[in-house]
């Protein structure tokens, strides 16, 4: 890579939990029939729809456009959570060739649920885990098994969880306490809340990667970082949700950086996170613009370097081996501009344009597999 004024060479970014098959949401989505009156509403209203809307070609087209955008961003790494109940069998085969193709590093799982199908949808959700991961010899590729959430499954499907986990030896991806209906779903079951009860029933292996935690108290979060887990932050949509704001991840060690779906931009993800931590610091003025403590600004800062972190701990040896790396402009209004990408040796970006595919060509298929996408949700 060149060097220059102005320019800096740094370790690729990780985005440590994303959805891909939401990557066709900017073209276009159309907006949910009614407002949404709360969390189960936008998710029955909105992303359940588009996941069932999915199809071969929807997602190939999704994880393409998503992978693309995000390696012109500087991100490297995905550790992606996916759901497509009408096209399961062979679904995380899509999302790993294309982004093996592109050049970017993913870790998949399929997010195993029952809200559609009951016990049987499960079965096949974690079929498509243990298929996956025993048949994956991609490079770039890594394996977890996952749970959409708990409030969304049986006691019996946690335990088979865990145990496919403890057979392939891989983590847990899976959603935590986004909600309060996902804690509420939990004592109405008999435990303290959802990582109690991932815990309890075996579910929770060390490496497992635990999304949001926003409804957790910092004992709990403390709990899980004691097993080895790693939570994942992500204030873009906890703030589009209105879930609130997870500061009990301040207590944890092993916290990295998501964005559970929005692009890719592991700098715009910071500075949500940073400014919706500065207004509710405790010690800020009453009035004023809020910002946040030197201590803050650099524990917060931290969450992209445990991103890389818990990538070198999915990838292995081969993580570091031929390290990721981009090469960052900065602008004149304090912005940057991604220059060259470089991913397992392989220069995916080079002065500023995507090398490793025909971006042109993916946002063509992109919008047109939009546009069919969205007429199968409305239809809905």
């Amino acid at each position: 890579m060149r060097g220059g004024m102005g320019e800096r060479t740094r370790p690729g970014e990780v985005n440590a939990h994303t959805h891909i098959y939401s990557g066709l949401a900017p073209l276009g989505m159309p907006a949910p029939p009614r407002v949404p009156s709360d969390f189960r509403d936008i998710l029955g209203l909105v992303w359940w729809k588009l996941d069932r809307a999915l199809d071969e070609a929807s997602l190939r087209a999704s994880a393409r456009y998503y992978a693309a955008h995000a390696l012109l961003h500087g991100t490297t790494t995905l550790v992606d959570h996916h759901e497509s109940p009408q096209f399961i069998e062979g679904s995380l085969d899509v999302i790993a060739d294309a982004c093996q193709e592109l050049g970017m590093r993913v870790a998949l799982c399929y997010g195993v649920t029952e809200r559609n199908g009951g016990a049987d949808e499960a079965r096949r959700g974690l079929a498509e885990c243990e298929r996956f991961s025993r048949s994956n010899k991609r490079p770039l590729v890594r394996a977890l098994v996952g749970l959409h959430a708990s409030f969304t499954v049986s006691d019996e499907t946690v335990a088979e969880a865990g145990e496919l986990c403890s057979r392939l030896g891989v983590p847990l991806h899976v959603h935590v306490a986004e909600d309060d209906c996902d804690v509420q779903d939990a004592r109405e079951r008999g435990y303290a809340g959802p990582m109690e009860r991932l815990l309890e029933l075996g579910a929770l292996p060390p490496g497992s990667v635990l999304a949001h935690g926003v409804h957790q108290d910092p004992e709990q979060v403390r709990g899980a970082g004691r097993r080895g887990c790693w939570w994942v932050q992500n204030p873009r949509s906890n703030h589009a949700n209105a879930v609130g704001y997870a500061r009990s991840l301040d207590a944890a060690e092993r916290v990295a950086l998501g964005t559970d779906g929005f692009e890719s931009d592991m700098q715009a993800e910071l500075e949500a996170l940073r400014m919706l931590a500065a207004r509710g610091e405790p010690h800020l003025p009453d009035s004023g613009e809020p910002e946040l403590t030197e201590a803050a600004d650099l524990r917060l800062g931290r969450r992209l370097e445990a991103g890389r972190d818990l990538a070198a701990a999915l990838f292995g040896p081969d993580f570091g081996a031929a390290p990721d790396q981009i090469e960052v402009e900065g602008l004149p209004d304090g912005g940057r501009r991604v220059l060259n990408v470089v991913v397992a040796g392989r220069t995916v970006v080079e002065d500023g344009r995507l090398v490793s595919g025909d971006l042109a060509g993916i946002e063509a298929q992109a919008r047109e597999a939009a546009a069919r996408l969205w007429q199968r949700m409305e239809a809905m």
